[in-house]
């Protein structure tokens, strides 16, 4: 492989340029397969049963096991080896087996398309996602769709090469493709975007045809009120909005289904009234997808009408009780309380300035539990830690301990607390406390117990790593941190006084990167 060119010597002309562009595609190319193949062996080197390993104890809870990682065909491989691969990487766990599972499909199902990639005739990003396309096809099918893929790669765009495999892998199984038609309508969902650096998200739904057109003709039918009631909209109440706008703003008024009925019954001079021809109770079912256009009048009659009945219902109801209950987790600095400007951050939804917190929860009735002072120690006797302590750890600590995760350990999310120092029920009192908990996930943990890897808190934010094999790694609030061989030596030295100077100067590095 070339040396890679130095930015002074970079060539003068264009057609030189152009040339050393050329190269870099394939030097780019090798440098991408040969990330396979050592992905492809770090599976080889742990495709042995455990069960086989000297020592091993049957029947310990959450041991390692041989699992099937890609599709039909391929081999096995140790389910906690990811993690090593991943801190080596610098990646997540799951990436490191999501590249592990594409390479054992692309080397054992799709050998064409892995020949292709071995010629530096195509990129190893199209081809993985032909692997992960057609994990779920039979050993036995597959082949036509490896066929088809060779094929092309490299020649077409991976837009059109990913078509082509789209087409080949519904050709290549029609029953299957019925059944995941079928498997689809039940992964109906709704879900929201990360918030954006604005504090807006964008939700996401896939509904059924009908509730999406009904959604759609309320949602109108609240901007046009809106429009015409600039009173009902405080955060814009003169300015001229945009049709869009309105709309952002009538699809959060469905989030507040008390208010939406209040609103609806002070216009209800202006809205259709239906002449029930059955009671409100009798009425017959609906279908559950009716095929209906946007804008259709039978739509819109169903989603902004109401009966009569309904209507003498909603004015003699206590709507309150309709309200959402929704709690917020908000993590915030004591000096913005006390009126400096700063930022507050609201677990799952990020940063806000403090008025945009007080946004969060106009229109709803709000409870405000007892705030939790980091600057409190807590440490407990006994193994399990009490809920005092993984509060604390998690409002400490934003994300999983383990090297480049970036799960974070917000007050909703599954999250294991791990002691760095392993408890000894012979031992001192008060093990179990802010001092020993590190936040990280099951899978996690079981790989930290089973495969050897040496952990040591640092002070009560930073974790020093080191895995069975001898990669080095410091994490805190701030990030994963490489470091040599010294710094993790003298952090996990079992000199206490070595220990203890070790940490204090990690702890002074990280408050200073802080």
């Amino acid at each position: 492989m070339d040396p890679a060119p130095e930015l002074d010597a970079l060539p003068a002309d264009a057609v030189e340029t152009l040339a050393l562009a050329e190269r870099l595609v394939v030097r780019r190319r090798e440098v991408e397969l040969e990330d396979l193949r050592v992905a492809a062996h770090w599976a080889a080197l742990h495709g042995s049963d455990p069960r086989e390993d000297p020592g091993f104890v049957r029947g310990r809870p959450g041991a390692d096991r041989l699992v099937a990682v890609a599709g039909e065909g391929t081999p096995k491989v140790r389910e906690l080896c990811f993690h090593e691969l991943g801190i080596a990487r610098q990646v997540h766990a799951q990436a490191a087996r999501a590249l592990v599972a594409d390479v054992l499909d692309l080397r054992h199902r799709l050998p064409l398309t892995w020949a292709r990639l071995e010629a530096l005739a195509g990129d190893a990003f199209v081809a993985r996602k032909v692997a992960a396309k057609t994990r779920d096809l039979p050993l036995g099918l597959v082949g036509l769709v490896d066929v088809a893929v060779a094929t092309v790669l490299g020649r077409l765009s991976a837009g059109r090469v990913l078509a082509i495999a789209e087409a080949a892998i519904i050709e290549a199984d029609v029953a299957g493709h019925a059944e995941k038609l079928a498997a689809e309508r039940r992964r109906r969902y709704v879900g929201l975007s990360r918030t954006d650096e604005h504090g807006l998200r964008t939700v996401i739904a896939r509904v059924a045809a009908g509730d999406a057109v009904w959604i759609d003709a309320t949602v109108d039918r609240v901007a046009d009120i809106l429009a015409a009631r600039p009173d009902l909209r405080p955060e814009a109440p003169g300015a001229d909005l945009t049709r869009d706008e309105l709309r952002a703003l009538a699809f959060g008024w469905l989030a507040r289904p008390a208010e939406l009925l209040q609103l609806l019954l002070e216009v209800a001079e202006s809205v259709e009234v239906e002449k029930p021809e059955a009671d409100i109770d009798q009425a017959p079912e609906l279908e559950p997808e009716p095929e209906v256009q946007t804008g259709d009048p039978l739509a819109e009659s169903r989603s902004t009408a109401l009966s009569q009945r309904a209507l003498e219902l909603f004015r003699t109801a206590d709507l309150t009780k309709l309200a959402p209950a929704v709690q917020l987790f908000v993590h915030l600095h004591q000096e913005v309380l006390d009126g400096t400007p700063g930022v507050a951050r609201v677990e799952g939804i990020g940063p806000h300035l403090l008025e945009q917190v007080v946004g969060l929860v106009a229109h709803t009735r709000v409870t405000v539990t007892p705030v939790i002072d980091l600057a409190d120690r807590h440490a407990v006797d006994g193994y399990e830690f009490p809920q005092a302590v993984r509060h604390r750890t998690r409002l400490r600590m934003p994300a999983e301990a383990i090297p480049h995760s970036g799960r974070v350990t917000g007050m909703r999310q599954r999250i294991d607390l791990d002691h760095p120092t392993p408890y000894d029920p012979t031992g001192p009192p008060k093990q179990t406390g802010d001092h020993n908990a590190a936040p990280i996930t099951r899978t996690s943990h079981r790989a930290k117990t089973h495969l050897g890897y040496t952990v040591a808190q640092v002070g009560t934010t930073a974790w020093a790593w080191r895995t069975p094999h001898g990669r080095l790694r410091i994490v805190d609030a701030n990030g994963t941190h490489l470091v040599d061989q010294k710094v993790v030596a003298a952090v996990t030295s079992d000199d206490p006084l070595e220990r203890s100077l070790a940490r204090i100067w990690w702890e002074h590095c990280a408050s200073k990167a802080g």
